[in-house]
């Protein structure tokens, strides 16, 4: 590490989440791979040595303003509308009242408490963005998605994403001192459609906890889930949302047993997850499609799972299916094959970089029934044993550690950079 690097590393760190909290369960509402990500690298920065407080919006009068989850991490619940859940689109409305609270937050705090701030999701970087020139500090954000990204690849039946978020997005990627992308692929995105910096960028992969997400004994946890020991099981696991696609799962699925009529014996179509986003304009969209396509008998749904469980899930698997029209990265993807099981995934976005294809999954192009129906048959040949052969491998060369070390050099820049800048007129 250079000397940059070792004079601007980072004590205390605001890190920003406005629409979602680490405290909240993945899989359902807005909670998902942000959610892990958050949590998961703060506790590693924590561990690093630098102190962490996140900020995000009550949703609930029963949680305490400040929530200790270990030492060095803090969630900090900030007054920002009724305590409630409100749709992602009825947030920018709160982001004056969120702003104040985060500004009176820092303010009782002695001068100079944070050396820098992390944004996630574009509405975190709005607040970001003015408490970092209030505060005279850098502004790191992370997208996480893209909207310019999401309506180049929209599902089917999904909504645009708004110009309000496009522009918002353009005004973070124009102010933040440093931007996190999780790919490459990402990062030619950053530049190919918002015209940033390719000096502002810095790739860094998100990570598994290769201790929760392990191997395991695929019949132990099938009798722990009550599967059969001898079926066919594919696995989704997310929100359930037209961006996340389980439709063509099920497509899939009905399309395999149209083919071979004996698979319905033996086929399980396990789908972990709630509704969210557009999905809550009919949340028993997925169910009542897997009647239509006659395939309800073997479509059994989850609500979301704690990670133990979730590892169950994965070991019991044959197969995870990843079939998004769009991910930065695909936790999910990782978590699978750090279990041991393959990954069939859409071969779009961060998914290009999260599966190995042909070593520890494999990655269909386009979203036609009848391709994924062919790719997850070779989930039921000798290649699954190959491929699950290559998961763990894949899956070890991404790790939280590493995250929140290449977080703390994209930090030590930032500061840097942002030290060497002149005095701002008005800033501290």
């Amino acid at each position: 590490m250079n000397r940059l690097l070792r004079d601007t590393r980072p004590r205390r760190v605001a890190v920003v989440s406005l629409h979602t909290s680490p405290l909240d369960q993945p899989g359902t509402g807005d909670a998902g791979g942000l959610n892990v990500y958050v949590l998961e690298t703060s506790r590693r920065l924590a561990a690093a040595g630098v102190d962490v407080e996140i900020f995000t919006r009550a949703k609930t009068s029963s949680l305490a303003h400040t929530v200790e989850i270990e030492p060095g991490v803090r969630v900090s619940h900030l007054r920002a509308g009724p305590f409630e859940e409100l749709p992602k689109e009825d947030l920018p409305a709160q982001m004056c009242a969120f702003s104040a609270g985060l500004l009176r937050a820092e303010a009782g705090r002695p001068a100079g408490w944070f050396d820098l701030i992390h944004s996630h999701y574009w509405l975190s970087g709005q607040v970001g963005w003015l408490a970092s020139e209030r505060w005279d500090v850098p502004l790191v954000h992370s997208m996480h998605t893209i909207a310019k990204v999401k309506n180049l690849e929209l599902a089917n039946g999904d909504r645009l994403e708004p110009q309000v978020r496009v522009i918002g997005e353009e005004q973070v990627v124009e102010n933040a001192s440093r931007l996190i992308a999780n790919t490459g692929d990402e990062a030619r995105q950053l530049i190919d459609l918002y015209s940033a910096s390719p000096h502002a960028i810095d790739v860094v992969h998100p990570g598994v906890d290769l201790d929760v997400f392990s191997p395991g004994d695929q019949a132990a946890a099938r009798a722990a889930l009550g599967l059969r020991l001898d079926a066919q099981v594919l696995l989704f696991v997310g929100r359930i949302q037209p961006l996340k696609a389980p439709d063509v799962l099920l497509r899939a699925a009905a399309r395999m047993v149209e083919s071979d009529p004996s698979r319905r014996r033996d086929l399980v179509v396990a789908v972990c997850g709630g509704p969210s986003g557009s999905g809550l304009d009919h949340p028993s969209a997925l169910a009542d499609l897997a009647s239509s396509l006659g395939i309800a008998d073997i479509v059994r749904f989850e609500p979301p799972n704690d990670r133990a469980r979730l590892a169950q899930w994965y070991r019991a698997a044959d197969a995870t299916v990843v079939p998004s029209y769009s991910e930065s990265f695909g936790l999910v993807a990782i978590e699978s094959q750090a279990c041991g099981t393959p990954v069939v995934a859409a071969s779009v976005g961060g998914l290009r970089t999260a599966v190995a294809d042909g070593r520890s999954g494999l990655l269909v192009p386009g979203h036609d029934p009848d391709d994924w129906a062919r790719a997850l048959e070779r989930m039921t040949t000798r290649e699954r044993d190959h491929l699950a052969a290559g998961a763990r491998g894949h899956a070890e060369g991404f790790s939280w550690d590493a995250t929140a070390q290449a977080l703390i050099d994209s930090y030590a820049h930032a500061i840097g950079e942002h030290a060497a800048l002149p005095v701002a007129a008005g800033n501290r």
